[in-house]
């Protein structure tokens, strides 16, 4: 009798060691992009130790995901506080979460939060929901869709509706003393009802998010109320390739007894070195028992001022011939004489050669463009396509919001090409590499041929449409630089890849290999024509593809292909551009009332003439000149002539 005592009472405090730990506060749903979710746990006794725990996150939607696991953290090392709470959540909840876990990450529900006694890797991705070592679960959501297997799967009764009281994304859902939920405003780090030690909070000042090179600033720490003794502590600035070098300035931080605030000083190192631009994290050290973070890791921009400028131009002040082709002698040579279907297949026989070229991933691309989209003006920039102008290096898109950031723009659409996560957003380097061919379609995700560095929002805006006509021609004011660039990737992937064409006109945006509008194409290729930069690009690729744009090198085969000199016969010597013709810029095209004319300096005339050939404008000008139309909505060709020269570009009137 006394045995078996002994083993229920075992099996009772086993039972109550691993019951101590509770989903005391839930903020699946905040306002905007759910940059402040956060799981708050309690224990019934403080400072409890986590280890064999672990946090599960189920999804509890559409068939097919229904009770699978979607998110797990292994909760070894993790310790509750003298509340007997800890908070895991994104780095905006304040006060600061113990753990932290990228934004979005909780879904909105129907779904379903659980701990159980085990490790993390007992709970891969889409492991089903059940009871097994169970210790608590919440099943909510932000509506009054049920999640009814979820429900049945992890033995709960009732789910929890963060929307009850039609506030969702200001309310939390937080358990009472009973064992029963309410929803109200969130108290992350602190008892739901009041109760409990308050701990002083801290928060970091600093008076600007981008600092230059020699620059000063003051960080200020203040504590909520005034601290009852002398609180010291160390912050530091640490951050990646930012270290001790790269400033000076006290980092122990003294509140005196009765005062609730410290500032300090800190000084950035104006050296020599060109490092790019850095970002310091402003961190809090250990901080004394009593006291809690209301916010850290605060980043600033710091802004080298040591750049190298190169010897070209930028796509807006273009220049021909300083970058030469790194093109191995004989590269072309097999295409001489050749013409239609014979030719095209011939230059797919180069920049597909399985033998030859290599395949790399998505992830990869970003440091590619990091060197191939350099802006000429300063090497610590990418130049961004469409709206012509530089970002940071630094400023890569890596969080849900793209305002302000960078992005790998795909010229040929990944829906429109078939190649959606064909490769590897890890990056693995130049020296890891797949061999490919011209049915290898996936590899289109990653060929750095077609992929620009590009602002995020104008990224987002281009989305999957077809160029030139009645659809993409860039964002309104711009000079359209990028076209000629453009004109030429397409035409690289169309040869490229044996699964992808470019056709005229404006085919359906769901359509999937095949991309417009081919005459305007043709017609950006002559307008803007092949520069440094894009030879420079095309030359740093080679490095990693081992395969050229060959519309960049001789930008003349597009015609031999699918314009206006298909079916003669190709030499490379007929597709020499003459860097000495007239350059002439004209925008927006296509036009509205009006349209500038760019690019001469001296006096010019421009002749303006229907498709049938009848001439219904001319006019005199000279410099930059703005040019009202009065024209009916069609196609016009336009001849500009000035200092002996003259070209014809095609114009759009809406």
């Amino acid at each position: 009798m006394t045995k078996k005592l002994l083993i229920i009472l075992l099996f009772l405090a086993s039972n109550v060691i691993f019951s101590q730990v509770v989903i005391n506060e839930l903020d699946s749903d905040t306002p905007s992009t759910d940059d402040k979710e956060f799981i708050e746990l309690k224990s019934t006794v403080p400072n409890f130790s986590l280890n064999g725990y672990v946090l599960v996150l189920f999804n509890g939607g559409s068939t097919g995901t229904s009770n699978l696991s979607y998110y797990a953290i292994d909760l070894d090392g993790l310790t509750t506080d003298a509340n007997g709470i800890i908070v895991l959540g994104n780095t905006l909840v304040s006060p600061v979460p113990t753990y932290i876990f990228s934004n979005n990450v909780v879904q909105n529900g129907p779904d379903a939060v659980a701990i159980y006694q085990a490790n993390g890797s007992d709970f891969p991705m889409n492991t089903p929901a059940s009871t097994t070592n169970l210790i608590d679960a919440l099943v909510y959501g932000n509506n009054n869709t049920q999640a009814t297997a979820l429900l049945s799967a992890l033995g709960v009764s009732t789910q929890i509706n963060e929307n009850m009281n039609s506030q969702g994304t200001v309310q939390s859902i937080q358990r009472k003393a009973d064992g029963t939920y309410e929803v109200k405003a969130p108290t992350p780090g602190a008892n739901n009802d009041g109760s409990g030690i308050v701990f002083n909070g801290i928060t970091i000042t600093a008076p600007t998010t981008h600092l230059n090179e020699g620059d000063s600033f003051v960080i200020t720490f203040t504590t909520q109320t005034n601290v009852a003794n002398n609180l010291t502590f160390n912050f530091s600035l640490h951050n990646d390739s930012f270290t001790t070098a790269d400033y000076t300035g006290n980092t122990t931080v003294l509140i005196p007894a009765g005062s609730n605030s410290f500032s300090t000083t800190i000084q950035i190192i104006d050296d020599a070195i060109d490092e790019g631009d850095e970002v310091l994290k402003i961190k809090f050290g250990t901080l004394p028992a009593g006291y809690v973070r209301m916010n850290d890791n605060i980043e600033i921009r710091v802004i080298d001022n040591d750049f190298t400028v190169s010897a070209w131009g930028t796509p807006l002040n273009p220049t021909h011939g300083v970058v030469t082709s790194t093109a191995p002698a004989g590269y072309y040579s097999s295409l001489e004489g050749l013409s239609g279907a014979a030719l095209k297949q011939a230059v797919q026989n180069i920049i597909a050669n399985p033998a030859v070229v290599r395949a790399h991933n998505y992830g990869d691309i970003v440091e590619i463009l990091k060197k191939a989209d350099q802006n000429p003006l300063n090497s610590n920039q990418v130049w961004m396509m469409y709206v012509e102008s530089p970002r940071a290096k630094l400023d890569y898109q890596t969080g849900s919001s793209n305002v302000g950031t960078w992005n790998r723009e795909h010229i040929y659409p990944q829906s429109r090409g078939g190649f959606s996560n064909g490769t590897s957003s890890t990056p693995d380097g130049i020296n890891v590499w797949l061999p490919t061919n011209a049915d290898d379609i996936n590899a289109a995700h990653a060929d750095a041929h077609h992929l620009r560095a590009e602002d995020g929002p104008e990224n987002s805006s281009r989305n999957n449409r077809d160029y030139g006509g009645t659809d993409y021609n860039g964002p309104v004011g711009t000079q359209g630089s990028w076209k000629g660039d453009v004109a030429r990737a397409v035409f690289y992937m169309a040869v490229r890849y044996n699964a992808l064409d470019v056709v005229n006109g404006n085919p359906p945006d769901t359509t999937v290999g095949q991309l417009g509008d081919l005459a305007s194409l043709l017609a950006w290729n002559h307008s803007d024509p092949s520069d440094d930069f894009e030879m420079n690009r095309n030359n740093y690729i080679y490095t990693w593809q081992v395969n050229r744009n060959p519309f960049i090198d001789h930008p003349g085969l597009a015609d031999y292909i699918w314009g206006t000199h298909v079916g003669e016969p190709w030499s490379a010597t007929l597709s020499t551009p003459d860097v000495n013709a007239l350059q002439v810029l004209l925008y927006p095209n296509p036009a509205n009332d009006y349209l500038y004319i760019d690019g001469v300096q001296d006096r010019g005339q421009l002749e303006v003439y229907t498709i049938t050939g009848q001439k219904v404008k001319t006019l005199d000008f000279e410099g930059t000149t703005k040019v009202f139309l009065d024209l009916s909505s069609g196609m016009y060709i336009t001849k500009i002539t000035s200092d002996n020269k003259t070209v014809v570009k095609k114009l759009l009137i809406r």
